[in-house]
């Protein structure tokens, strides 16, 4: 199959790419992406080795190589090196008043035979309550840390 992506890089573009690797001090991550753009620069006097030999000299997976090709000629240099950020949107759970709800159980009394209110037992109110559908422990450990 051949490439669709072809990984062309500027003398400054190795330059920068073989300084950061000799330095050593980025993410590992973008140190990967570096030697995988360095090893499929196609450029006159660049390896311009196979996807497959890439990967097993850097142990990556042949999609990886892909994608940071694909990044680089989309995208350019910096945009090859770094992760792809992540498009997911994370809600709240509880607003306002469903905090203030969560914030005046916890200042309440425990429950009949327990000794103090513990997160487990605050979700499991919450939800009993019907003030939301869902609750885990954690959400509800970062809800009264964040109003502490």
């Amino acid at each position: 199959m051949a490439k669709r992506y072809r990984v062309t890089l500027t003398t400054e573009e190795r330059g920068e790419l073989e300084r950061m690797i000799a330095r050593g001090e980025a993410d590992a991550r973008k140190l990967a992406h570096a030697r995988i753009l360095l090893q499929a620069d196609e450029a006159e006097g660049g390896p311009a080795r196979a996807d497959g030999t890439i990967g097993a000299t850097l142990n990556v997976s042949v999609r990886t190589i892909e994608r940071v090709r694909q990044r680089f000629v989309e995208q350019g240099l910096s945009a090859a090196l770094l992760p792809k950020p992540s498009e997911r949107f994370y809600t709240r759970k509880p607003d306002g008043e469903r905090e203030a709800h969560l914030l005046a159980l916890a200042c309440g009394r425990p429950p009949e035979g327990e000794a103090r209110w513990t997160l487990r037992l605050l979700a499991e109110r919450v939800v009993a309550l019907e003030h939301v559908a869902t609750l885990s422990h954690e959400t509800v450990r970062q809800t009264l840390k964040k109003t502490s």
